[in-house]
């Protein structure tokens, strides 16, 4: 064969036609290294069929991750040597020669024409499936006889062939091999001439370098070994091509740098002068076999069509680079997140089958395709969570049926090094929101409520949630809805003459028996009519009250710690404060008997205390000087936030290895809370410390721990209490079912409950807490293990279990005894932990993207996929809408008004309808949700692959951290 007159091939499959069209053009001088001259012309291939057919299958084997190398073959010292040059697991590293290194993992870039010349190849070459290969020496015997047989080259050229195959493999881990005068005598100058010496030069059982090699840390324990030998001789005229898959992985000895047992064995020998081209091809093979679609396709392959048919796939999804507006020296780094090969695979099925149906064009009428601004997002697919049964209780059944066979998961799952840091994160974040929470009601409520009502509410309604509830990981709370609520509530209460805590518990009971009534009638279904305006709206606006509430709290500091502004230290010798004896004169009888009493004091050596309590007076410039303790508070308050936020991104950090970056990122809360409480006790400053009751009884004097239903208001507030109830009903609706994705009916049963108990015991009430949940299920995010280098976590799910809440709201119950240490943490410090989470619960969040459009240049804007289909005012028209709905709410929220603030949670639901007026569906489908309508589901396609069992604890690797923040809790589907 003329190599320099050879063909390469041209391939495009044109699935959109649902055919495959295979063009083979022929070439000049540079033509492929490995085809052959024969007239071809346009034809249709069944190649398609082919890879359909081997996609399609069933298989109950999971195909084994391949580590591929690829070894070039080389001269030192006057002998042959195979010398590793690159590697593959998913990205391609490459051993830098000069710095004697391997690269950093990088996107693998080939040429198109190397593709063409692989192709050809394999056409053309020795394919050998399913061989029986025991030994590098049988298989390379295998090859040439093969070859011999069918003429492809001559039998004198064997035991040159063999001679080359088996030299020994250098590999990047080992050291230069420094040879005798002895062994170099015994190499032959020219690699065409056969030495003495044994043929069989490669190990036959790994070296120890490689059973130490610490790469093996980065390749999963199934992994195989794709192996890749290409190289220029003077004894061939045209290329020895083999592709070989053996029956079962071998381990070759010294083959591979890793102990990994081969599977796969691409060799290319070549006439002299076309060394970079062999090496193109080479990584062009290699990069194919670490390819997700095209390494099934070689493992399931019957003939040498079907690897082709696998090319030709690759060639289709391939993306070109102009050679003038990018440089090939650039190494491109791999990505966050690469495309799911289960979803290229389920494309090229789906469109297959569509095409046998006429349906590939368009629509099934014959229509065009859509444009691809026209293009509409995936739709939100309803789980059967909010499916209506129309059984009385019936999604409550459904519910307890889908989460009794995962409860004992549930519990040992909860038993890791991860759910450690989530409890002490939140442990921190539920006893700030209890002190504080409890401190605004002990106000609003006359101390009917206080702090210890707040702490033994928590323990008692969280630890029995956690415990029964559908959804475990949503922490219950008091929020600021039902602080204005009860606020509200007792003042009504005080004007007119009725008894608070009664009239509260018929409240609670109307609740409770209002919630009952909506699980038994499959209520939770409406929460589908809940898009991500909705969501957002709400989400966003308990946000912002953590991050204002925090920002209040350090602003009141600075009130009552100001700064000594007026402190100059030149005049420090004229600062003093003096105690001044009191005037008798001023005295009443009793004072003056009690001054006679303590008659004989130095009153310039009393304190300040004892001088006030004393009846002294303090008279100077200092007597009022305080240290600065407004700023130190402010530096625990934003150190910790900072430092949060820096430690959380430490896990991205090029620094410390991979485990120890998430172990710091994991507890970062902690680590930046101890540091600061520490900074604190160093200084010694009398910054505001944590308060934490020490005594096991109700706030107000006088009230008990039970609450009794008669006998202090009229008969007709039993019934009208109804009417406030439902408004405590909306709250409790809307708050669950904004933040859960499942377990509606059976959460929703609990809460009533719950709102009973605390009535009848005087407690607080307790709804789902938007901002403490998303930090609960943030805490407990899963992300892939980076096993393959350059390759990015990828999120995984949620590590869905009980104990970690369980375990906060035990310790929360306990916090009373606990006072001798938390009484270290100063407040400032927990502020900074109530920022953090506000802040980070909006990152994430669309709507607040959108608003950070506002001030970006079109040029500097991300590229967001909804801005690709969407003109930007009316993306700027939607975001001031949501601002608008925002605004009120905060502004009912912080009124009078605010009892109605639940209605007007509904009232975004209305708001949103009413936007199907303004915008189109096209453009509410990039932006937001589209609302369901009647149900139209679409049967799954037959030809998508069945009988994949479904994770509870993890998604999709695909899923977006983003949809979790958005969704607050990811539920497993069931």
């Amino acid at each position: 064969m003329n190599i320099s007159n050879a063909y390469s091939a041209f391939t495009r499959r044109k699935l959109i036609a649902g055919t495959l069209k295979i063009r083979k053009i022929t070439t000049g001088e540079n033509g492929a290294q490995c085809g052959g001259s024969k007239q071809l012309g346009e034809h249709l291939s069944p190649a398609a069929e082919r890879l359909r057919y081997i996609l399609n299958e069933e298989d109950d084997m999971p195909t084994p991750t391949l580590f591929t190398e690829m070894d070039t073959l080389q001269r030192e010292g006057g002998e042959l040597e195979w010398k590793e040059s690159a590697r593959w697991v998913k990205f391609e590293e490459k051993v830098e020669e000069g710095g004697e290194r391997w690269s950093k993992p990088h996107v693998s870039t080939l040429s198109l024409h190397s593709l063409f010349e692989l192709r050809t190849c394999l056409q053309t070459g020795t394919v050998l499936l399913d061989l029986e290969g025991y030994s590098l020496p049988q298989i390379i015997g295998e090859i040439y006889f093969r070859q011999i047989e069918e003429g492809m080259i001559s039998p004198e050229l064997r035991e040159k062939i063999s001679f080359v195959l088996l030299r020994k493999h250098r590999h990047q881990t080992k050291k230069p091999i420094h040879r005798s005068l002895a062994d170099i005598g015994k190499s032959s100058s020219s690699s065409s001439e056969c030495p003495s010496r044994s043929m069989n030069d490669i190990a036959d059982t790994p070296s120890t370098d490689q059973l130490k090699n610490k790469f093996m840390k980065k390749i999963p324990r199934d992994a195989e070994a794709s192996n890749v030998l290409v190289g220029e001789v003077d004894f061939l005229t045209k290329p020895f091509v083999a592709f070989v898959r053996l029956a079962q992985a071998t381990t070759l000895g010294g083959l591979t740098e890793v102990p990994v047992p081969t599977r796969f064995l691409f060799i290319l020998l070549g006439p002299q002068g076309k060394a970079k081209s062999y090496n193109e091809i080479g990584r062009a093979i290699a990069t194919l076999m670490v390819d997700d679609l095209f390494s099934d396709v070689a493992y399931k392959a019957r003939d040498r069509e079907d690897l082709i048919a696998g090319i030709d796939e690759f060639l289709d999804e391939v993306i070109v680079l102009p050679p003038g507006e990018w440089d090939p020296k650039i190494r491109i780094e791999p990505p966050k997140k690469v495309p799911s090969a289960d979803k290229r695979l389920e494309f090229f099925i789906t469109l297959f089958s569509l095409n046998e149906l006429g349906q590939v064009n368009g629509t099934a009428g014959g229509g065009g395709g859509q444009a691809e601004d026209e293009e509409m997002p995936p739709q939100h697919e309803l789980g059967e969570e909010l499916a209506f049964t129309g059984r009385f209780c019936g999604g409550l059944y459904l519910d307890i049926k889908r989460k009794l066979p995962w409860l004992p998961s549930d519990i040992y799952e909860g038993f890791h090094i991860q759910s450690i840091s989530a409890v002490l994160f939140i442990y921190l974040g539920c006893i700030t929101n209890a002190i504080t929470f409890g401190g605004l009601l002990g106000d609003a409520t006359d101390n009917y409520q206080g702090v210890m009502e707040s702490f033994l509410g928590t323990a008692l309604a969280g630890s029995v949630f956690c415990l029964f509830s559908g959804q475990p990981l949503i922490i219950l709370s008091s929020t600021g809805p039902i602080l204005i609520f009860e606020k509200l509530l007792f003042e009504f209460s005080k004007n007119n003459g009725i008894d608070y805590m009664e009239l509260r518990l018929w409240i609670g009971m109307h609740s409770c028996l209002q919630c009952f009534i909506l699980v038994a009638t499959d209520a939770s279904y409406i929460i589908k009519y809940m898009t991500r305006f909705t969501e957002e709206g709400f989400s966003s606006l308990i946000s912002f009250i953590f991050i204002s509430d925090a920002i209040k709290k350090m602003v009141g500091s600075f009130k009552y710690y100001p700064i000594n502004t007026d402190f100059k230290p030149d005049y420090v010798t004229t600062y003093k404060c003096e105690c001044l004896a009191p005037d008798l004169s001023e005295f009443t009888p009793c004072r003056l008997i009690h001054f006679l009493n303590v008659t004989g004091l130095d009153w310039s050596q009393l304190s300040k205390k004892e001088c006030l309590k004393y009846g002294g007076s303090l008279v100077g410039k200092t007597c009022k000087f305080v240290p600065d303790l407004a700023l130190m508070s402010f530096i625990l308050f934003f150190g910790t936030y900072s430092m949060t936020v820096t430690l959380k991104k430490f896990k991205f950090s090029r620094y410390f290895p991979t485990k120890l970056r998430k172990l710091i990122s994991d507890f970062s809360i902690f680590m930046s809370i101890m540091t600061f409480v520490g900074l604190d006790m160093l200084l010694g400053l009398k910054t505001p410390k944590l308060i934490v009751p020490t005594e096991f009884k109700p706030t107000r004097p006088g009230r008990g721990w039970l609450v009794m239903p008669f006998g202090k208001n009229p008969w007709w507030i039993y019934v009208a209490s109804s009417v406030p109830a439902l408004l405590v009903t909306i709250l409790i609706f809307m708050d669950h079912g904004i933040i859960a994705c499942c377990g509606y009916h059976l959460d929703l049963f609990w809460v009533g409950v719950l709102m009973a108990v605390c009535s009848f015991m005087g407690l607080p009430w307790y709804v789902a807490a938007t901002v403490i949940s998303i930090a609960h299920i943030d805490s407990l995010k899963m992300e892939s293990e980076s096993s393959a280098p350059g390759e990015q976590p990828q999120f995984l799910g949620v590590r869905e279990q009980r104990m970690t809440g369980i375990l906060v709201f035990a310790l929360t119950g306990v916090s009373i005894f606990l006072a001798p240490v938390l009484k270290y943490i100063p407040m400032p410090v927990l502020y900074g932990v109530f920022l953090y989470m506000g802040v980070a619960s909006l990152s994430g969040i669309q709507f607040w993207d959108r608003i950070k459009l506002y001030m970006m240049p079109s040029k500097h804007q991300p590229d967001f996929a909804y801005l690709r289909h969407v003109p930007l005012r009316k993306v700027h028209l939607f975001t001031l809408v949501q601002i608008a709905c925002l605004a009120v709410l905060w502004t009912l929220k912080s009124t009078f008004l605010a009892i109605i603030f639940p209605i007007m949670i509904l009232g975004l639901m209305v708001v949103r309808k009413m936007l199907d007026l303004v915008f189109s569906q096209h453009d509410l489908a990039w932006v937001d949700d589209l609302l369901p309508g009647k149900e139209k589901k679409k049967k799954k396609d037959d030809t998508k692959k069945k009988g994949k069992d479904k994770d509870k604890k993890k998604a999709k690797p695909d899923d977006s951290e983003e949809e979790v923040r958005n969704s607050s809790v990811c539920c497993p589907l069931q």
